[in-house]
């Protein structure tokens, strides 16, 4: 992709302190994007700081993604300092304590729902609302191959991750018309913070490098990357579709 393809295009990206979160939000910036970063971890403030090292523009606003007062703010934060919103990645996310379904505490349930999946609702609703008014936008919600397809132990995150996908394809068919391009991130094992306890079981470290293709987890970069290319022109009619980037996991 072409340097400086977003310059003067303000993104915002929701769970960017890390991860995916904030390898997208550096990725922008490198790009010329001016980046709003919404969560509740503080480490964000390191990836401004990260970004801002570069030469590029940052902002954090602490954000609560299940609170629609802080999710308005966090869209109005990014109007009112860099005077628009172009592109939205809705990143937020946490992964439950692995339990099987019938030993799933309805807290953790209802937290997994709150954050994976009302989290990306209320985030699409304040972002299309501003895109309206302005001509259109591009937004990606990261789901997860978990949307598509069961793993054990996880059934609240499948359910939220099933839930985003039907979200998305709904959302991008009632505004593509208005210039508003609405996908889904289908990311496979990637090593970050949240699956890092998935790395040191060597049990299910096994069985899921053994059931990807190319024999290794992906970098948060390698998400980062689809999720630019699809805010830029080059995914010009792509709206509405999951992109799964797998290592080849779902292909069987």
């Amino acid at each position: 992709m072409t340097r400086n393809v977003f310059t003067d295009k303000v993104a915002i990206v929701t769970g960017g302190s890390t991860g995916i979160g904030r390898a997208t939000a550096l990725l922008f910036a490198r790009h010329g994007a001016k980046v709003v970063i919404g969560d509740v971890n503080r480490e964000g403030r390191e990836t401004v700081a990260a970004i801002e090292r570069e030469g590029g523009n940052a902002l954090l606003v602490e954000t609560d993604v299940r609170d629609a007062q802080q999710v308005e703010r966090l869209v109005a934060a990014a109007v009112e300092t860099y005077g628009g919103l172009h592109c939205a990645f809705n990143n937020a996310g946490i992964l439950p304590a692995g339990a099987l379904f019938a030993d799933v505490e309805e807290a953790a349930f209802d937290q997994t729902i709150a954050v994976d999946l009302k989290g990306v609702f209320l985030a699409m609703k304040y972002e299309i609302r501003h895109m309206l008014k302005n001509g259109g936008g591009a937004i990606v919600n990261n789901a997860s191959i978990a949307g598509m397809i069961a793993e054990p132990g996880i059934s609240p995150y499948v359910a939220a991750k099933h839930a985003v996908i039907g979200l998305t394809k709904a959302a991008a068919i009632e505004y593509a018309a208005q210039g508003i391009r609405i996908n889904a991130l289908a990311p496979g094992l990637v090593e970050t913070g949240m699956t890092k306890h998935w790395f040191e079981d060597e049990n299910t470290r096994a069985h899921l490098l053994a059931n990807t293709p190319m024999g290794r987890a992906a970098q948060p970069e390698e998400m980062a990357n689809m999720v630019l290319f699809l805010c830029s022109d080059s995914a010009s009619f792509a709206t509405g579709q999951v992109f799964t980037v797998d290592g080849g996991y779902t292909a069987h």
